[in-house]
């Protein structure tokens, strides 16, 4: 052999040591980063007036059946409820039906548990569906909510929108004693 095959020869097996183990080792990274899921929540007016509240959703797919959970824990609430409206927001086309809306008192999950009613609380819903502005959702409790260390959640039963993105709701409360609504969080849901 020659000393130009010879030196040839060599390069290729110095490429395919390094070679073929970056090509091995970088394929199931680019398989794996598709599925990645950001374990961050981006809103885009931070202003001192927005309040994030916890929500939980069984299902974040488009065109699945989902449950969806907006928590009321007890230090979101101030005094006791009379009426809880949820503004819906407009981008979010899905149908509503009052029969697969209720609030509940509930559990929250974590790590070895899992979110669940404990106790249906009766009250009347309304679902207005102006098409001009917002849909909202009014909830009338037959008791005012309580001060309690108790946390409560208003559940939705839907099929997810066809399209994917953010989908923030607003609520708003009505305190005992008062005769307007006030502010209490919002909830910001994502549907792939």
């Amino acid at each position: 052999m020659s000393k130009k095959t010879k030196k040839l020869a060599l390069n290729f097996k110095i490429l395919r040591f390094f070679l073929i183990p970056a090509i091995l080792f970088s394929t199931p990274l680019f398989n794996a980063s598709q599925n990645a899921k950001a374990g961050l929540e981006f809103q885009w007016d931070q202003d001192s007036g927005y309040r994030r509240l916890k929500w939980f959703q069984k299902e974040n797919k488009k065109r699945f059946r989902n449950t969806i959970y907006f928590f009321f824990r007890p230090t979101d609430r101030k005094s006791e409820l009379l009426k809880i409206d949820i503004s819906i927001p407009k981008a979010l086309k899905v149908k509503l039906n009052k029969e697969k809306i209720s609030l509940c008192k509930v559990r929250i999950g974590g790590f070895e548990s899992r979110t669940k009613c404990l106790e249906n609380i009766p009250a009347d819903i309304e679902i207005n569906t102006d098409e001009s502005s917002l849909r909202s959702l009014n909830i009338y409790p037959y008791k005012p909510i309580p001060i309690s260390k108790e946390s409560y959640a208003v559940v939705m039963k839907i099929n997810n929108p066809k399209k994917s993105g953010l989908y923030q709701f607003h609520s708003y409360g009505q305190p005992k004693g008062k005769s307007v609504s006030s502010y209490l969080g919002s909830w910001t849901i994502v549907i792939d």
